[in-house]
C-alpha cells in the first residue's frame, strides 16, 4: 500500500474492466477511497472486493453513463458514502469494436448516439455534477481518457475518433475555466492496450498487427498499469501545478 492518493475519494468510470479497473486497484494501493461504476454489478462488486482484499477501501455503485439521472445519482452517492468527492476520471467509452464502428459514409444514427451518449454526453454530464465537490475540496481533479484517434485517422472509426476528439477538446474547455477555482483538468491519451477481447482480436487481424509492431517504439503493447501510473500521478498533490496537459501513453506512437 502507498499512500500518494491519501485522502483522495475517486470515481472511476468503466471500471469493471480492463483500463478502468487498472485505474480503480491502482488508486486504492495508493490510499484512494474508489468509486468503482459500470453497468454489470457482479463485475463490479468483484473488483470493488478485489481492491479491498489488497488492503484498500473501494465501493461500486451502479451506473449508466448514457443516462443522466443515472450519473447524477454515481455522484450523489459517492459524497452520501464518503462525505466528499475529490477525483473524477472519465474513463468509460464505447470502443470502435463495441460499437461497432463505420466510415462516416455508413455511420448510421444509431451508432452515432450510442457513441455519443456514452463517450461526450456521460464525460460532460459526470463532469458537471461532480465539479461543486471538486470546488470544494483543494485539490479537486478531473482525469480524461482519450486516444490517440483524436488527432490520427483511423478508417472505420468515424464515431469513436471524433467522440474522442470532443474529449481532448472539452479537456481544454474545463482546464481553463476550472483553474481559478482550484480544480485541475488533464487528459491522458491512450495508446493500445492489451486488456479485453477487443484488443485481441485486433491483433489476430495480420495487418494491424503488422502496423503496430512498426508504428510503435517501445517493445509490445501496454497494459492497463501503464495508464493506471500516469493517471496516479495527474491525481496527486505531485501534479498540483499541472492542468490542460495531455500526456501520451502508446509507446512511442505519438513520436513517429
Amino acid at each position: 500500500m502507498g499512500d500518494r492518493l491519501a485522502g483522495k475519494v475517486a470515481i472511476v468510470t468503466g471500471s469493471t474492466r480492463g483500463i478502468g479497473e487498472g485505474i480503480a486497484h491502482r488508486f486504492g494501493a495508493e490510499g484512494a477511497k474508489v468509486v468503482v461504476t459500470g453497468r454489470k454489478r457482479e463485475l463490479g462488486e468483484k473488483v470493488a472486493a478485489g481492491i479491498r482484499e489488497d488492503g484498500g477501501e473501494a465501493v461500486f455503485v451502479e451506473a449508466e453513463l448514457s443516462d443522466e439521472d443515472s450519473v447524477k445519482a454515481l455522484v450523489e452517492a459517492t459524497v452520501k458514502h464518503y462525505g466528499a468527492l475529490t477525483t473524477l476520471v472519465n474513463n468509460a467509452a464505447l470502443t470502435a469494436l463495441s460499437l461497432p464502428d463505420k466510415t462516416v459514409s455508413d455511420l448510421d444514427n444509431d451508432t452515432l448516439g450510442r457513441a455519443l451518449g456514452t463517450n461526450v454526453y456521460g464525460t460532460v454530464w459526470a463532469s458537471r455534477y461532480a465539479i461543486p465537490h471538486l470546488k470544494a475540496r483543494a485539490g479537486g481533479s478531473i482525469i480524461n481518457i482519450s486516444s490517440g484517434a483524436a488527432k490520427r485517422a483511423v478508417p472505420g472509426m468515424a464515431a469513436y475518433s471524433l467522440t474522442k476528439a470532443a474529449t481532448d477538446a472539452l479537456t481544454r474547455q474545463m482546464a481553463r475555466e476550472l483553474g481559478p477555482e482550484g480544480v485541475r483538468v488533464n487528459s491522458v491519451v491512450s495508446g493500445l492496450v492489451e486488456c479485453n477481447p477487443e484488443t485481441t482480436e485486433l491483433l489476430h487481424d495480420p495487418d494491424f498487427s503488422a502496423f503496430i509492431e512498426r508504428a510503435i517504439c517501445l517493445s509490445g503493447l501496454g497494459v492497463p498499469e501503464d495508464v493506471a501510473m500516469a493517471c496516479t500521478f495527474l491525481a496527486s498533490d505531485e501534479a498540483r501545478y499541472i492542468t490542460g496537459a495531455f500526456l501520451e501513453v502508446d509507446g512511442g506512437i505519438s513520436a513517429g
